[in-house]
């Protein structure tokens, strides 16, 4: 669910893997694994991927909508 739900919010705010991952600081690639779920998200990154976005994380994860 975490990672259709980031795809999805970088798809609205018009932003590219490549950029959401230099604002993440990671590279394009871990994003991508991360929208197809293929790694899972730290702490870390679910806390900066919700402040990035503005969501909580129970949004990020798919326990509300």
């Amino acid at each position: 669910m975490y990672g259709q739900r980031i795809k999805e919010i970088r798809q609205e705010k018009g932003l590219t893997q490549a950029q959401l991952a230099e604002m993440l600081t990671t590279t394009q690639s871990t994003i991508g694994k991360y929208e197809r779920e293929e790694i899972q998200l730290t702490v870390d990154t679910i806390l900066k991927i919700c402040k990035l976005f503005e969501v909580s994380a129970d949004y990020l994860l798919g326990l509300e909508d």
